[in-house]
């Protein structure tokens, strides 16, 4: 396989060094312990550990490895860990079967809270804006999840959720957070430190890059603050994302909150337009560059992945689409580390 040689979009943060660019935003890094989210996720009656694989040609020489985030609890995305996590804490000191959580969702994260919320007792309202496919609404009401279709998009599908939470006393549980809903979703992007960890014990060595997707920031966050930790400045750090939802890239350049403009992407769930605010700081902090790649470029990747039985989806194929088409200064000797964040039918 050739490498392609797209150009991407590059640029090395200018935070990296001063520790974050804005001390008022909760930071994640407060306590990197994974020992409280393994401990409480090791109840979950479908926990499991998820596999780390070998990725071959992609790059002239070395290594690429790829943890394989497809099945985990057999829901079918590392999301699986943060939403049990939280309702797990949540339900450690009450009665579970009293505990409803409610949620707007696109895809995996309304997958996750119904599938945590059953197997730690409690109840799962979803909330689906109506440019979901109606046939999503099935699949949670399989996983015991009552469904609301409400707004038009999911800003809307978010803040009739937001509503009924108030109004019931349900447990609101997003997976982005704003100036005063920080706590929880902080907490679930701590159970995504569990699959770092097991990563970091799967992995032969300390790889010299870790390339990871943004999206609205959780996975990243944790998974770039867990290798900070045990690794210190080893690892060159690399978040990607759309050049049509330029959250991350265009914050970290501003050095604020900012809510992209652009199209929508084919990248699905990467396509967000504003960052969650307590993954601000992880990334400035942490990360080395931010590249930007395109619809077309990631579209390469998949049927690459497929053939190495790593099927996926455009969305978890972009950290290796953007290694299939060569990102300036990874070169030999190549140790990478990727996530596959889903399964895809």
């Amino acid at each position: 396989m050739t490498r392609r040689g797209h150009h991407m979009d590059k640029m090395q943060t200018p935070f990296r060094i001063t520790n974050g660019f804005d001390v008022d935003y909760p930071d994640l890094l407060t306590s990197v312990d994974v020992n409280r989210p393994k401990s409480l996720l090791s109840r979950c009656p479908v926990a499991n550990v998820t596999p780390l694989k070998t990725l071959t040609g992609f790059g002239s020489a070395g290594e690429v490895f790829v943890k394989d985030e497809r099945f985990r609890t057999g829901v079918g995305s590392f999301k699986a860990l943060g939403t049990a996590y939280v309702i797990a804490h949540t339900a450690q000191n009450a009665d579970q079967r009293g505990i409803t959580c409610v949620t707007a969702s696109v895809c995996n994260h309304g997958i996750s809270v119904a599938t945590g919320a059953w197997a730690f007792d409690a109840q799962a309202v979803i909330f689906l804006s109506h440019q979901v496919p109606k046939g999503f609404s099935a699949c949670l009401e399989e996983h015991g999840a009552k469904v609301v279709f409400a707004g038009y998009d999911y800003a809307q599908s978010l803040e009739a959720a937001k509503k009924v939470a108030e109004e019931n006393g349900w447990t609101l549980l997003s997976d982005t957070s704003w100036d005063s809903y920080w706590e929880k979703p902080r907490r679930l992007m701590e159970g995504y430190f569990v699959a770092a960890a097991e990563t970091a014990v799967q992995i032969p060595e300390p790889p010299k890059h870790i390339l990871l997707q943004s999206g609205v920031g959780g996975l990243f966050c944790a998974a770039a603050a867990y290798f900070t930790k045990i690794c210190g400045d080893g690892p060159k750090i690399i978040v990607a994302e759309p050049n049509a939802a330029v959250a991350l890239y265009q914050s970290i350049e501003n050095g604020k909150l900012n809510t992209a403009d652009g199209p929508e992407s084919s990248m699905g769930r990467l396509n967000c337009k504003t960052p969650s605010l307590i993954a601000l700081n992880g990334p400035a902090r942490d990360a080395d560059t931010f590249l930007l790649i395109s619809d077309t470029e990631v579209d390469a990747a998949p049927p690459v992945l497929q053939e190495q039985n790593l099927k996926t989806s455009p969305y978890a194929g972009v950290p290796m689409a953007a290694l299939y088409h060569g990102i300036e200064g990874i070169g030999a000797p190549l140790l990478v580390l990727c996530f596959v964040s889903e399964q895809v039918a």
